[in-house]
């Protein structure tokens, strides 16, 4: 109720529309009341003209104590509608002549000689229930001496009725006026503020309630859409402030997490590095003298069989320390100027060779591009791309490249049986785990996806599994432009 009380369009009902109908109504009632004072003061006039009209035959009629002739001069006036009645006193205030009801205003004898001796004088009274005004009017003789009283009276109570009538008609018409104020006022009000203001409220409740990315609408007058506006503005700074706080939350959630991942592989390096290191010499040392004892044994001993399937399985217990020193070593970078594509070309001579068995295609496309790294750590990454492309492929493994201004990007695909989706989501994630492997157990180490990405990090590089392309498993490189090595590439 209150709120209803204080709102916009109480207040302009209140301060616009009730001080223009008070104007109004104060406006009508003056004119009520000067309509009736100039009714009046006519009244006057008229019934003053009316006596003097009779006032020097009635004297002359008197002087002459012709009774007859006051008489007859009385009853001509009686004729008048607007007269009511007419009378005539003698100077002692005894009424000489009368037409029409008694008088109903001198009742006193007194009052006839005060009125002559005062002059003309009119008078409101009352007679039989009926409102009436009388004129008195000296009647003097030609030396100007006061020889009687003539008092002309009318009926008043048609006239007040009328202007009584027109009070009425007034006020109904002011009651109208009044509701024809009040529904335009509405109307107007409604149509040029209201319909905006409650959009805005309805915005604004919208808006605290939590809804993101509403605006206000710009419509209205002038004032009204610069408040729209600027709460536009105020809305659209807040959601920039939160999506930016937003932002910064994710990028520390990030950073956090890479924080914790290096941390933890930082622990498995430093863990693979003694292992590999204590295991190192003793496989090493076991190695030769398997070595040894095949060249001492003949062709045909089954001895020499089962030496040459030890030192198999002590090659690939190598390959495995070899890949944890890998993996482990985050020595400073040696950086030189390369060429990707031969540093490219290289790597995949050297994966075909091992798998020339397989019928693996290799295509390779990618412009002529100079780029700033480590040749071994580099290398060693795309080389374990490549290989692990090798070993999945069904026919073809394609190596594409391409610069931007900012960076360089490298993709792998294959059409291997995992083909990008086959691989889900949980093994997406731990993908570049260590240790871990989608390939059976016994064909894999789980350690040459976590040693590229080690390897790409320290170059301020990213790799990253790309499932959007059906068919295709691609893991996609991305490196700095480093700015002498892009001048180079474009020399």
């Amino acid at each position: 109720m209150t709120r209803r009380l204080n709102s916009l369009r109480t207040a302009v009902l209140s301060f616009v529309l009730l001080p223009l109908l008070l104007l109004m109504a104060a406006v009508v009632a003056l004119g009520l009341h000067e309509f009736q004072t100039q009714m009046e003061n006519r009244m006057q006039e008229d019934i003053e003209l009316v006596a003097r009209s009779i006032r020097l035959p009635v004297a002359g009629a008197m002087l002459q104590d012709d009774a007859a002739g006051v008489q007859q001069s009385l009853d001509s006036l009686f004729q008048i509608e607007e007269v009511f009645g007419v009378y005539v006193y003698d100077a002692d205030g005894r009424m000489v002549a009368a037409s029409g009801p008694p008088s109903p205003t001198l009742q006193r004898r007194g009052e006839a000689q005060v009125i002559s001796e005062t002059g003309s004088l009119g008078a409101f009274g009352e007679h039989q229930g009926r409102e009436t005004f009388s004129f008195f009017l000296p009647l003097s003789d030609p030396a100007g001496r006061i020889v009687g009283l003539l008092q002309v009276t009318r009926d008043v109570t048609p006239f007040r009725a009328f202007v009584a009538q027109l009070q009425w008609q007034g006020g109904l018409l002011m009651l109208g006026i009044s509701g024809l104020f009040l529904l335009v006022v509405l109307f107007g009000y409604h149509r040029a503020v209201g319909r905006h203001v409650s959009r805005l409220m309805a915005a604004m409740r919208a808006i605290g309630e939590g809804q993101r990315g509403l605006r206000a609408p710009e419509q209205g007058p002038a004032e009204l859409r610069g408040l729209a506006v600027s709460m536009n503005r105020m809305m659209e700074r807040r959601e920039a402030s939160e999506a930016e706080l937003e932002a910064q939350r994710l990028e520390q959630g990030r950073l956090e997490e890479k924080l914790r991942h290096s941390e933890k592989l930082a622990a498995i390096g430093q863990l693979a590095a003694g292992v590999a290191h204590e295991l190192g010499t003793p496989l090493g040392i076991i190695a030769g003298r398997v070595q040894r004892a095949i060249r001492h044994l003949p062709e045909a001993d089954p001895a020499r069989t089962e030496m040459e399937a030890l030192k198999a399985e002590l090659e690939r217990v190598e390959t495995i320390v070899r890949q944890l020193l890998d993996f482990a070593r985050r020595n400073p970078l040696q950086e030189r100027s390369l060429d990707l594509a031969q540093l490219v070309g290289d790597l995949v001579e050297r994966v075909r060779e091992r798998h020339a068995s397989g019928g693996v295609e290799f295509r390779l496309e990618g412009p002529e591009l100079t780029i700033a790294a480590d040749r071994l750590r580099l290398g060693q990454a795309l080389e374990n791309l490549l290989e692990n492309a090798a070993q999945v492929a069904a026919r073809e493994v394609r190596v594409r490249w391409y610069a931007s201004s900012d960076r360089v990007e490298l993709v792998v695909a294959d059409d291997g049986p995992t083909a990008g989706r086959g691989i889900d989501d949980e093994q997406a994630e731990r993908l570049f785990e260590p240790f871990f492997t989608t390939k059976p157990t016994g064909e894999g180490t789980g350690l040459g996806l976590a040693v590229a990405q080690v390897a790409l990090e320290d170059h301020g590089g990213t790799v990253m599994l790309d499932r959007s392309v059906a068919g295709e498993t691609r893991f996609v490189v991305h490196l700095p432009v480093v700015a002498g090595a892009q001048e180079d590439s474009l020399r």
